[in-house]
């Protein structure tokens, strides 16, 4: 079996090609798939944040081709920001092309290739959407709230304003203090609303603490559901960058905006539509770290005695191109 190791803002990932099979991998294989080669203590060369699965379109799709994220407990999600940029680049260098459509659960978006940040950063950009703000979208329950902007939550914790908005997957988000966000509150609040106990959020939800650190730009920290704290989460600075231009900047919308995160760093921008819809472009890395062979029986196993791992040299590339960055010390 063959795996490609790649990361966007060090939001971290396999790809996996199921066309290299003669059948793809059902669906108890590829969750515990995912669950061996991710897990961070006994996975694969250190785990990862989950796996992206790469597939041929359905007939309906006018998309190159079809990505599903696995995350690393096994669970699915239905988009990832920074791995659809890793997968526009796989699936530009297998087709040949700079522009086109990926197949996600909800959506065909829009990718195409960017200017590279660096020498051998190279960079995608993907669109994310659908948005909406509506509670029966992100699976939300709080009584008498059709959907949540800027407003305190007591039943979750005082000293904050939250935004729900799902953009497909859904998100949480609180303008805070760099105090605030080095804290330990975010991890409080994230682990409750992902214990699938709680009222509120019963499928759990991600959750983002937003520093804003000048005139369109800000930091972004998340707590991600089925994974715990990540280096990024793209559709969180997606969601982040879109809510900080409605409550902060409201005549900033097609205005590019730099989006810090414990893993490096995104541009993104706003688009609203003329039927007052909303978009983002969300710009970053799509770094390709290691070319890695392993054979199926043993993964599923969770043994890696067996594998090949080929650096590709990029990572190297990427940490210099990050210790280049002014960003708010975690």
């Amino acid at each position: 079996m063959k795996l490609l190791k790649v990361h966007g803002s060090g939001n971290d990932f396999f790809i996996l090609d199921q066309q290299q099979f003669k059948q793809p991998l059902a669906e108890s294989q590829l969750q515990l798939l995912a669950e061996k080669i991710c897990n961070r203590k006994t996975g694969l060369h250190g785990g990862a944040d989950g796996v992206l699965a790469v597939g041929a379109s359905s007939k309906e799709s006018a998309a190159v081709g079809r990505m599903r994220v696995i995350n690393a407990d096994g669970s699915e999600a239905s988009m990832c920001g920074n791995g659809l940029r890793t997968v526009a680049r796989y699936l530009s260098l297998q087709n040949q092309q700079a522009t086109f459509r990926v197949q996600t659960m909800y959506a065909d978006l829009q990718v195409k290739q960017s200017t590279d940040f660096a020498p051998q950063v190279k960079v995608f950009a993907a669109e994310i959407s659908p948005v909406s703000f509506a509670a029966k979208d992100l699976k939300m329950h709080f009584a008498g709230r059709e959907k949540l902007i800027n407003q305190e939550l007591p039943e979750i914790a005082t000293d904050f304003k939250f935004s729900a908005v799902a953009v497909p997957n859904p998100h949480l988000i609180a303008f805070v203090s760099h105090q605030q966000l080095i804290g330990s509150k975010l991890g409080e609040i994230a682990s409750y609303l992902n214990d699938g106990k709680n009222p509120y959020f019963p499928d759990g939800v991600n959750v983002s603490f937003v520093e804003i650190l000048a005139e369109n730009k800000i930091f972004v920290r998340t707590y991600e559901r089925g994974v715990g704290y990540t280096n990024a989460c793209g559709t969180a600075m997606s969601a982040a960058s879109l809510m900080y231009v409605l409550l902060y900047q409201p005549q900033n919308f097609e205005q590019q905006i730099e989006v810090q995160n414990p893993g490096g760093m995104v541009k993104t921008v706003a688009h609203q539509r003329s039927n007052k819809s909303y978009w983002i472009s969300l710009i970053g890395n799509a770094t390709f770290v290691a070319k890695v062979t392993v054979p199926l029986a043993d993964a599923l196993q969770g043994d890696f005695k067996a594998i090949t791992w080929e650096e590709t040299g990029e990572q190297q590339a990427y940490e210099n191109f990050v210790r280049g960055l002014k960003k708010s010390e975690l």
